[in-house]
């Protein structure tokens, strides 16, 4: 008794001298599928639990052009075969009928210009809440953010232009999960490496990971040789899983946690350009593009909205609906340094990525200016994800 004595005494003693052992960081599994035959949002009968919707009642900023934009799609013929959005046998059960009408009657709320306050409590009496379950089955959800970047480029091939965008090959595939679908034997690598696609190409682009962030966002402005501007959006893939290149990054020391943003990746890879195939061709999806005029569009057709559309997993969340965005997310301060705010506001989910899926990954659109990329590149947040819907 009295060495067990002894013993407790010498080890509390050295703690203050060694420490506690430090926690181990553990990366939350964002990829979390859904269990079969479970639908992502979960309605809110607690009261306790509804959201404070005041404070993105008073931030309307383009709020009404998203809404029109949605309001538009959903009366398209091709928007019925969506829905119902669950249905028999799960908890959740949301017609094509009633998505338009919770649309139609958000826009005539809106236009009333009624007080935040008063706005709230009609949205708590005329809508029912849902939350996506998240990546956690608790609600979580990992919010990261995508923009459409302005790079130079050339139509044709030249010393200086000579890496390319693809248009979508001619045996392209409309598939129930994948939308538009390419080549699916074949990965990025194979594509590059082996000049599968030559022939196809649209626009010639003079940086390597400049025409790789073009894949990732979906969309780009072109400013181009001969001095004039063209657009292009998103075509198709060729079906593969998205995987960030980040944590291979990472692993390999090359660059911390915390310089794994946009910025920090051009800065890498305009060091090291030779190092550009060694980590793209670690994510093998690919993405082929169109060029189109006017502003970038989203999955369902429509032009997104800055900070008023938001991306999701298309299988498993209704498309254009109205959300509501809860999270503590990177802004301008001041100063015009970013800084990190809590923000709750309105989003239309009229977009979907290769890189967001599942019901705990949700991409909002920062817009096509300089601080939308900075704000893009820094956005890898937790919250919340709401669904509004008219009450029955």
């Amino acid at each position: 008794m009295k060495n067990a004595l002894l013993l407790t005494v010498i080890v509390a003693c050295c703690l203050p001298l060694f420490g506690c052992p430090k926690k181990t960081e553990i990366e939350p599994d964002t990829e979390w599928q859904l269990p079969e035959g479970q639908v992502a949002l979960r309605k809110i009968t607690d009261p306790a639990r509804m959201p404070d919707f005041t404070a993105a009642c008073a931030d309307r900023q383009r709020l009404d052009v998203a809404l029109a934009n949605s309001i538009h799609y959903m009366r398209k013929d091709a928007s019925k075969k969506f829905f119902p959005y669950g249905g028999p046998g799960q908890e959740v059960e949301i017609t094509h009928e009633q998505a338009l009408a919770s649309l139609l009657a958000f826009q005539q709320l809106l236009g009333q210009n009624l007080p935040p306050a008063e706005m709230n409590r009609r949205i708590r009496a005329m809508f029912d809440v849902y939350e996506s379950v998240g990546y956690d089955n608790k609600g979580t959800v990992r919010f990261t953010a995508y923009y459409t970047p302005t790079f130079t480029a050339s139509r044709t091939e030249t010393p200086q232009f000579r890496y390319p965008i693809y248009r979508l090959p001619e045996n392209a595939q409309v598939t129930a999960d994948q939308g538009t679908v390419a080549m699916p034997n074949a990965s990025r690598q194979q594509i590059e490496s082996q000049g599968l696609l030559r022939g196809q190409e649209l626009f010639y682009l003079a940086d390597a990971f400049e025409a790789y962030v073009v894949q990732i966002q979906g969309s780009a402005r072109l400013k181009l040789t001969d001095g004039t501007m063209a657009g292009i959006g998103y075509a198709g893939c060729n079906g593969m899983d998205y995987h960030p290149i980040r944590d291979r990054m990472v692993a390999d020391g090359v660059l911390t946690k915390k310089q794994t943003n946009l910025k920090g990746m051009f800065e890498y890879f305009r060091a090291n350009p030779q190092d550009v195939p060694t980590y793209t061709w670690q994510n093998p999806r690919f993405v082929f593009h169109v060029e189109r005029s006017g502003p970038a569009v989203g999955s369902i057709n429509e032009p997104v909205t800055k900070m008023r559309t938001v991306a999701t997993d298309k299988k498993i969340f209704p498309r254009a609906c109205l959300t509501l965005v809860s999270a503590t997310l990177p802004a301008a301060g001041p100063t015009g340094m970013l800084e990190e705010r809590p923000m709750s506001f309105f989003a239309l989910d009229q977009d979907s990525g290769g890189g967001i899926r599942k019901a705990g990954r949700c991409d909002i659109y920062m817009g096509d200016d300089a601080r939308g990329e900075a704000l893009a590149g820094y956005t890898h947040h937790d919250g919340q994800l709401y669904y509004l819907f008219l009450k029955q």
